[in-house]
């Protein structure tokens, strides 16, 4: 469970977004944040808490050893992602050990961005949203979804992976169903970007007036 990532706060709503991995939320993200959103990504902050210096890099190379280090770096040299991803997407007991050291950091940086956001709808996006715990502290919950085969090609094109790169990663997630099961909205971002956008325009007005102003 999550304590109240409102932290007391009457006057914010939390949508929380997920969807996994290339399913396109990052379309439906720019489209909430041009009508006025706080977007707050766990990714980013993911990234951020991993870097050298960061509260998640010397648990993490502890945990893993040094080998999950980029070569020739200075030091303290960069965690290596693609290293560390080949560990963790192929076998899900190092995942869940990776996870139950990053989840608690991003939470804290999580808090840190929703008590310095002014917007007062924050949209909370995390391919783990429900795993995480962070779901609980929403308003309401949207999953973004599409088809496995637009999934995958879509996961190739964008990070130059291989098929079984590519497949690794989408099989280490759960599978999408358990988030529409959850969610209240759900986009089909399998079509174009305009049927995306009636959908996004759609579950906008399903957002109390009082916090979107109209």
């Amino acid at each position: 469970m999550v304590s109240d990532l409102k932290q007391g706060r009457t006057d914010l709503y939390l949508i929380g977004i997920t969807g996994n991995i290339a399913c396109g939320k990052s379309a439906v993200l720019e489209m909430l944040r041009r009508c006025g959103t706080h977007n707050v990504d766990a990714d980013t902050a993911v990234h951020r808490i991993m870097v050298p210096g960061g509260s998640a890099y010397a648990p993490i190379v502890a945990h893993f050893g040094k080998a999950i280090l980029q070569e020739d770096s200075p030091n303290p040299a960069p965690i290596d992602r693609r290293k560390l991803g080949a560990i963790v997407f192929a076998n899900p007991q190092a995942l869940r050990e990776l996870e139950q050291i990053t989840h608690p950091l991003v939470r804290i940086e999580i808090l840190r961005q929703i008590a310095e956001a002014t917007s007062h709808i924050i949209v909370i996006d995390a391919i783990k949203l429900l795993e995480s715990g962070l779901a609980d502290g929403c308003d309401t919950l949207w999953a973004v979804t599409c088809a496995p085969e637009i999934q995958l090609e879509r996961l190739m094109r964008r990070n130059n992976f291989s098929e079984e790169e590519a497949r690794l990663r989408i099989n280490a997630q759960p599978p999408q169903s358990e988030k529409i099961a959850r969610a209240a909205i759900v986009i089909d971002n399998s079509g174009t970007l305009e049927e995306t956008e009636r959908q996004v325009a759609e579950a906008w007005r399903k957002i109390p007036l009082t916090f979107r102003g109209g």
